[in-house]
């Protein structure tokens, strides 16, 4: 059996277990490039005010329709207690049925850990079942998954780059003793395409990169707690509390914060955010917001600029305030 795995969203953090997970079932993991191609496909069959991630989703889907027995499209709800994922991850399979008329079967099994009787096995169980009868396999190979998704997370925490990561070839990464943050949603920090290769423009002027997955989660956790309220969307939770827990780092010389058109989530995080950075640091800040224009001359401008400014900043005037 064949089964389809859209490279976009959730694949950027949850491929390895997924893959693995399949696998270990005797399934052929088919996934596609994202391309040209795929974009224009996506943005075709997407409604206009979806945001760029989930319109490459689509795109994807239509590139695996037809050539594989089954697309893995979960309908995840939350991948924390007390939390939950972004709208658009609550209602993907259904937006996927009524923009694409798929002939592959859709796996569409539900990811909800909110409440205190959510559990990982039960939604392993019920797509295992889908390939194979046998719950001791099943079992088996969804634990083999966590084991493969645990040691993945391991080396994206060293390297920050998804597909060293993904490819156990993270050791070629050359740390660097002062660093630009990339903040965002892991589908667009990495993704190349979406973003247009962006760290491997920051690496080639000389810094490394931090993205929040190299943070350790309960540094993440104590600096998004300074929020007056519980915050209830995960991703968000982890870009704030990544960005604040990096304002008193002095190896890192400034903050991108990577953010799709039309994301609700980042109209409110991102602000928010940007105000304690103005008002608690000098660390430089810049937003860039990505949609599927894809003409790279702006884009590289604005990051060019920002760079030459973090090199001056530290050259002449590091104890002006960036923010004026």
């Amino acid at each position: 059996m064949k089964i389809g795995i859209p490279k976009g969203l959730f694949y950027f953090k949850y491929y390895p277990l997924w893959k693995t997970f399949f696998e270990k079932l005797d399934c052929g993991v088919v996934t596609s490039p994202t391309n040209r191609k795929v974009l224009d496909s996506g943005v075709k069959l997407c409604a206009d005010e979806a945001c760029l991630p989930v319109k490459i989703y689509h795109g994807h889907v239509d590139s695996l329709n037809g050539k594989v027995d089954a697309i893995f499209i979960p309908r995840i709800v939350s991948i924390m207690k007390h939390e939950y994922t972004c709208p658009k991850f609550l209602g993907l399979p259904e937006m996927i049925k009524n923009s694409i008329k798929v002939t592959s079967r859709i796996i569409d099994t539900t990811v909800n850990l909110r409440g205190q009787h959510g559990d990982l096995f039960d939604f392993a169980m019920e797509t295992g079942s889908i390939v194979t009868k046998d719950r001791y396999a099943i079992m088996n190979a969804f634990r083999d998954g966590l084991h493969e998704q645990h040691e993945f997370e391991k080396r994206l925490k060293e390297c920050g780059d998804f597909e060293s990561a993904l490819k156990k070839d993270h050791d070629r990464n050359i740390p660097r003793p002062e660093k630009i943050a990339i903040l965002g949603h892991p589908y667009v920090i990495y993704d190349s395409y979406i973003n247009m290769d962006i760290a491997k423009k920051i690496q080639r002027e000389g810094y490394s990169i931090i993205t929040p997955q190299m943070i350790e989660d309960d540094i993440i956790r104590k600096y998004a707690s300074k929020l007056p309220k519980r915050h209830f969307w995960t991703l968000g939770r982890e870009n704030l509390g990544a960005g604040l827990s990096l304002l008193k780092c002095t190896d890192v010389k400034g903050i991108i914060y990577l953010s799709s058109f039309c994301c609700g989530i980042d109209s409110l995080m991102e602000d928010y955010l940007e105000r304690q950075v103005a008002r608690s640091s000098n660390m430089p800040y810049m937003k860039l917001v990505l949609d599927e224009h894809t003409g790279e001359a702006g884009f590289n401008t604005r990051l060019e600029a920002f760079l030459d400014m973090v090199r001056w900043r530290e050259q002449n005037e590091s104890n002006v305030s960036t923010h004026g």
